[in-house]
C-alpha cells in the first residue's frame, strides 16, 4: 500500500489503519517507522515534490521483494509543505512474525532515502530552497552525454 498525501501525514490515523490491516491479514507483527520535520537552523518546514511514475515503480519492486519473504509493505509520504513537528514519512512492515519484517526494515528505509524520487526543499523565511546538501542523485539520472 502506497499513499502520497498533500501536507503533513496523520500518523495516528495511518497507524490505526495499518494495525487494523495487520489483524485482518492475520499477521502478528507490524514494525513502524515515522519521520518528523525537526527545527534545525531556522528551518520552518520542508516541502516535497514526488515523481509518481518512478515512485510507484520503485515501491512496486520493494513490494515484490517483501512479498517473496512473507512481508507486506505500507508506505505513506507527504507532498507539498510539512511544518516543523509534523510527520512527512511513515512506513509499516507486516509479517506473520517479527523476524522477516525486521530483516527488511533498515534496508528498505535506507533505500528509500537514496533512491525514491522525492525532492526535498527547506522552507526558510518564506522561501523554498532545494536541500541539495541532503539529497542523493538517483541512479540513471542526469544529463545525457
Amino acid at each position: 500500500m502506497l499513499e502520497v498525501v498533500e501536507g503533513a501525514l496523520n500518523t495516528n490515523a495511518l497507524y490505526g489503519a495499518w494495525s487494523k490491516l495487520c489483524v485482518e491479514q492475520n499477521l502478528g507483527a507490524l514494525c513502524v517507522f515515522s519521520g518528523f520535520v525537526r527545527p534545525e537552523e531556522g528551518l520552518e518546514g520542508l516541502s516535497f515534490e514526488v515523481f509518481m511514475p518512478l515512485f510507484e515503480a520503485w515501491f512496486g519492486t520493494w513490494q515484490e521483494r517483501a512479498k517473496a519473504q512473507g512481508v507486506y509493505l505500507c508506505l505513506a509520504h507527504s507532498k507539498g509543505d510539512v511544518l516543523v513537528g509534523q510527520g512527512s514519512y511513515m512506513t509499516g512492515l507486516m509479517g506473520a512474525h517479527r523476524q522477516k519484517a525486521l530483516e527488511l526494515y533498515a534496508p528498505f528505509i535506507e533505500d528509500f532515502k537514496h533512491n525514491a524520487p522525492i525532492y526535498k526543499y527547506d522552507l526558510r523565511n518564506g522561501q523554498k530552497i532545494y536541500a541539495k546538501d541532503r539529497s542523493h542523485p538517483l541512479k540513471g539520472s542526469g544529463l545525457l552525454q
